[in-house]
């Protein structure tokens, strides 16, 4: 977390208790507190306040968002193969109210496969498939980093089913992307604090003016109706200052982390290319650029290496790393995402998640240069390589 996320959340654990739904004076501190907030959120995203619904946290916003659109008007639905479980799994929820669900793959760098959308979308409106009332693409890919064209994805939709919602998970690239311009033309967007430096358990569901979605949680009437129960105010507080700093900071942050990013990229390739042959960046081919990848996100895939036991021997040295998202850590088979990118099997497996963020720094990038191939290089029975220097580096 951000520092001053904290020290703005503090106040409201330890001396204002007030809950904003009431009419003292306490409530009334409260509920500026969260207007406060809400502001912060909606000039983050290029909203207006009352476009945020403050959430638990991203996954709450995406379920919310398909099965609130399928509810207030059935319906067909669209999401990418790779998309967060949160939408995934979601939008086999809204299936249940009778929708039917239609998966768009992508190519290798991760993007949707604009004209496999296009042909299911002439069928649509041809009445040979479901017409989607809803389609769901994330801005970018929570585990490799690819970033969509969401308006190219508007353009589809515009042309072929006017009437269609486009729902984009922001949640990873709200740190680091322009959401103004780049999501100006999604009607709703899921947000979490904790992408941004703010709490856990905290977000928000965008939802512009004119968007029918009906509540998933009732009965208190919260959120304008739209989402009930008693809102978690230090949370929320928290949330606003990380997104002020996000605002003011993003452009200056991304150009730091992914000068970062790239160090630690052409290091670790070139460490470990003799003790792991084929090694390669997962959505970036050889001799290409990554400005089609998230500046704090680095993928890789190593043929034949048990991930899991790099893993382990990572978390010993101090490296906090993954193999897929951080919600399916622990998990025995190949991400979804690696699935959806016709990675085979046995480079799945070997696949390593390193995402940097607005803490990173020269010595963590250091520490990731040693220990990643020393514990590839154990992993495979394997001499380990020596350091090779990258400009850049604190020593």
């Amino acid at each position: 977390m951000r520092p001053e996320a904290v020290e703005a959340m503090l106040p409201f654990l330890a001396q204002h208790h007030g809950n904003p739904s009431g009419a003292h004076a306490a409530a009334r501190h409260a509920r500026r507190a969260l207007d406060d907030a809400r502001d912060a959120v909606a000039a983050l995203v290029g909203c207006r306040p009352g476009e945020v619904v403050f959430t638990s946290g991203g996954t709450e916003a995406d379920v919310t968002a398909l099965g609130g659109v399928v509810a207030a008007r059935p319906g067909g639905l669209v999401v990418g193969a790779i998309e967060h479980h949160a939408v995934l799994d979601g939008a086999r929820a809204a299936a249940r109210l009778g929708s039917e669900v239609t998966t768009i793959g992508v190519d290798g760098a991760g993007h949707l496969d604009l004209a496999a959308l296009e042909q299911h979308l002439a069928a649509a409106a041809a009445g040979t498939a479901p017409m989607p009332v809803v389609a769901a693409v994330a801005l970018a890919n929570n585990e490799v980093g690819t970033i969509q064209p969401l308006d190219a994805l508007a353009d589809l939709l515009a042309a072929h089913a006017p009437d269609a919602v486009l729902h984009s998970d922001v949640v990873q690239a709200a740190a680091w992307l322009d959401l103004p311009t780049l999501a100006a033309r999604a009607h709703l967007l899921a947000l979490s604090a904790h992408k941004l430096g703010g709490p856990k358990g905290v977000g928000a569901l965008i939802v512009r003016s004119g968007t029918a979605v009906r509540p998933l949680l009732v009965g208190g009437g919260q959120e304008q109706g739209r989402r009930s129960g008693t809102p978690n105010v230090a949370g929320i507080v928290g949330f606003g200052a990380a997104a002020r700093l996000v605002a003011d900071q993003r452009e200056a942050t991304a150009t730091r982390v992914a000068a970062l990013r790239d160090r630690l990229a052409a290091g670790l390739l070139a460490a470990l290319a003799p003790i792991a042959p084929g090694v390669r960046e997962t959505v970036v081919p050889a001799g290409s650029d990554r400005r089609h990848v998230l500046p704090g996100h680095l993928h890789l895939c190593l043929p034949g290496v048990a991930a899991d036991e790099v893993l382990f021997l990572l978390d010993q040295a101090g490296v906090a790393a993954s193999a897929a998202s951080s919600c399916a850590s622990g998990a025995t088979e190949a991400s979804h995402v690696l699935v959806g990118l016709d990675i085979p099997p046995d480079v799945a497996r070997g696949s390593l998640r390193l995402t940097l963020g607005w803490s990173t720094t020269e010595a963590d990038v250091d520490r990731a240069l040693a220990a990643v191939p020393a514990a590839v290089a154990r992993v495979v029975g394997a001499a380990a390589p020596a350091p090779i220097a990258v400009p850049g580096g604190s020593r």
